[in-house]
């Protein structure tokens, strides 16, 4: 039996039996070398070889969740809830539901763009921005599930389609580097201007999937109770979470802040500092190209403006770490797998295998390697960890079936989106789950999961497909 599938497997039954990821794919990996015949501390010498790899992406990753700990700190995100409470408000009470519904989508949908890119926090602003405007959604008796799949549009497509930000770490670090990496062997060479242009049509895929969602699915009102809660300011990434109410919450550790009830009052300065650390933050990431230094710029500066206190400044830095530590860790695990499957020298053998299997079939292969790349980022739960491990197989298989660099691009990079929306271990959705379930009211599952995974993965599968067939 080949010892990549034999990994993979492992590491697929080990995901859904709800095992640490981190944990799964060292296990995995372990187990994959050993059937392959090499010793255990061979298999742990390639394991430790890889960790290297994935060492940049997770300190990105560390030092925004940094930054955007630090920019909480500052009222911003309170001020912007109270502006969009106050407007939403008074144009609700106009009878302009239909509008306010769109107008609130579409603040959510520019936000979660925006958390990928112009002010790169991720997920961490919608625990901050979401509940302090649940009753607004309850007045207007939208269906929460819509907004989910709002949020994971602005999340996800965000990143695999524009190389700036967090696009910047998927497109060009990850999904470029990894496919330059291992097509050095087979002649294969893709440019930074590839990546937005071989994703272009899978990102189109989740736009209408999730058109489908707001003008067809969840268009229908939906009752919601007022409850009073408050914004969740930390997210526990390594406990998937559920519809809990505010004790709960509190039961399981998750910091919560002060519901505004009157508008949050912020020094001038303080505004015009916060903005200047944005300002600065992309402007260091856009001349450096590193997502490093533009994050520790962002903290400097709101370190350097008062925005805490000094002798806080270690305790915000190590606590915006941990927002995003686990899926550093996972990056860097995800590395060491693909490192081991490398030097198993099984890979070959499964292209072969699975040319075989397929023959010159084109048009199946590509099928084939998307669909086993939903079930592979379901397990893992991140696209990023994800490109690691489907690189190593899918690019050998990509140039035996005589994909152009353009479609390899787009099959990789849909083969490793697919799963990250629909996974109940994905930031994707963890987030919005962490902003509309708040209130007890949005099940994780069958409100933020079930929706996603529908409305996204089976657009991807097709419009990834067209894109690997016509590019």
């Amino acid at each position: 039996m080949n010892a990549v599938v034999i990994a993979i497997a492992v590491m697929f039954i080990l995901s859904l039996a709800r095992v640490s990821v981190v944990l799964t794919l060292v296990i995995s990996a372990i187990i994959g070398g050993l059937v392959a015949g090499l010793s255990l501390a061979d298999t742990v010498q390639a394991f430790n070889a890889g960790l290297g790899d994935g060492a940049e992406v997770a300190l990105a990753y560390a030092v925004l969740g940094a930054f955007a700990l630090a920019l909480s700190k500052s009222g911003l995100p309170d001020l912007l809830a109270y502006k969009l409470i106050g407007l939403l408000g008074m144009e609700a009470t106009q009878k302009q539901a239909t509008k306010v519904k769109f107008l609130l989508l579409g603040i959510l949908l520019i936000a979660a763009i925006c958390s990928q890119n112009l002010i790169p926090v991720h997920i961490a602003f919608i625990p901050v921005l979401v509940p302090p405007l649940l009753k607004v959604m309850n007045h207007l008796k939208l269906d929460r599930r819509a907004a989910a799949c709002v949020l994971t549009l602005g999340l996800v497509g965000t990143y695999i389609f524009l190389p700036v930000g967090f696009g910047a770490i998927f497109l060009e670090q990850i999904l470029m580097g990894n496919i330059n990496k291992i097509g050095a062997a087979y002649q294969l060479h893709v440019e930074r201007s590839m990546m937005p242009i071989g994703m272009a049509i899978p990102v189109l895929g989740m736009v209408i999937g999730t058109l489908v969602a707001v003008f067809i699915s969840y268009r229908k009102p939906r009752l919601y109770v007022d409850r009073d809660v408050a914004p969740i300011t930390t997210i526990d990434l390594d406990k998937p979470l559920r519809a809990v109410n505010v004790e709960e919450l509190k039961a399981d550790g998750i910091a919560l802040g002060q519901q505004a009830k009157q508008a949050p009052v912020i020094a001038t300065k303080t505004i015009l500092m916060a903005l200047l650390a944005i300002v600065l933050t992309l402007i260091s990431q856009l001349y450096s190209g590193s997502m490093i230094l533009g994050g520790l710029v962002g903290f400097a500066v709101l370190s350097a403006a008062g925005i805490f206190k000094w002798q806080e400044a270690d305790d915000v830095f190590v606590q915006g770490m941990r927002m995003m530590a686990l899926v550093g860790f996972i990056m860097i695990s995800a590395a060491g797998f693909a490192s081991v499957m490398t030097h198993t020298g099984d890979i070959n053998h499964l292209v072969n295998g699975v040319v075989h299997l397929i023959g010159d079939n084109k048009a199946l292969a590509a099928f084939l390697m998307l669909f086993i790349g939903l079930f592979v980022t379901i397990g893992i739960g991140s696209s990023f960890s994800s490109v690691p491990v489907l690189a190593v197989i899918y690019v050998p298989l990509c140039v035996q079936f005589g994909f152009s660099p353009l479609a390899t691009v787009a099959l990789i990079g849909t083969a490793a989106a697919l799963g990250d929306a629909g996974s109940p271990a994905s930031d994707s959705t963890l987030g919005p789950t962490a902003g509309l379930g708040v209130d007890g009211q949005h099940d994780h599952i069958w409100d933020t999961v079930v929706p996603t995974f529908i409305h996204f993965n089976i657009p991807l599968l097709v419009f990834g497909w067209i894109a690997a067939m016509v590019l």
